[in-house]
């Protein structure tokens, strides 16, 4: 299955989880991708890295144009790049909730923002970000985290249907009990109540990152030509 023949995309978040998945496997189908994260990503024939740090407002548009320059289009972006932190709300320091912020919210929005007229260049487009089952049910001491994916999905959302008439489609994936490098990220605090995270466990087991990954490539792929503004779920029945 050849999705992706002749399409480039920009994948941020890569070196690792999710993003490390999704690039695999959009190689997997044909496509052109630049991998973007602040760690090391491989180099590869159809992978060119880019390191930097999506708080950079001046990455976003730096990765854009090379993909343009270096494959003449862009009908892609999966935006991945994100951070944990946990704390009780009240107790959550302004800094390191400005941080996660900074990171989810509005790195994936100086993305979207860049890649939006080189795809309006080429007649459209698909944009996946990554949410969380975090933006659409409460997830005990992650107050920053959840309401930097909420936002997230809003903002999907509005991109979905503002620029639906241009060709560009915009859905947000929302995982929920996934193995990644995120999830260690999870710390309870000192004296909570620690059953109230079983509320957010999966149904079944957790899956891998390349549960998603599979996702994303469905979402991004003319296979989904019709889907538009979504939040899909990918979390084994978790707030079903």
């Amino acid at each position: 299955m050849q999705r992706f023949e002749g399409k480039v995309a920009v994948v941020t978040g890569a070196a690792s989880g999710i993003g490390r998945a999704t690039v695999t496997r959009l190689v997997e189908e044909g496509a052109q991708v630049v991998a973007v994260d602040v760690q090391p990503v491989e180099a590869s024939e159809r992978v060119r890295p880019i390191g930097g740090d999506v708080t950079d407002p001046a990455l976003a548009e730096q990765v854009v144009a090379a993909a343009v320059d270096s494959y003449g289009r862009l009908d892609v972006l999966v935006a991945v790049a994100g951070i944990l932190r946990t704390a009780r709300t009240h107790e959550h320091p302004l800094d390191v909730w400005q941080k996660v912020l900074d990171v989810n919210l509005t790195g994936t929005y100086t993305f979207c923002r860049a890649a939006i007229p080189a795809m309006l260049d080429v007649g459209g487009g698909a944009i996946v970000t990554t949410g969380s089952t975090a933006a659409l049910a409460g997830h005990p001491w992650a107050a920053a985290y959840s309401a930097s994916k909420g936002g997230v999905l809003a903002l999907t959302k509005t991109i979905a249907v503002e620029y639906a008439r241009d060709g560009i489609r915009a859905n947000c994936v929302c995982p929920g009990s996934i193995d990644t490098p995120i999830t260690g990220d999870f710390v309870f605090p000192e004296g909570v109540d620690a059953r109230l995270v079983k509320r957010l466990m999966a149904l079944d087991k957790p899956r891998g990152p390349e549960t998603v990954a599979a996702t994303i490539a469905f979402l991004a792929s003319a296979d989904a030509e019709h889907v538009n503004g979504e939040s899909v779920r990918v979390d084994g029945g978790t707030l079903a």
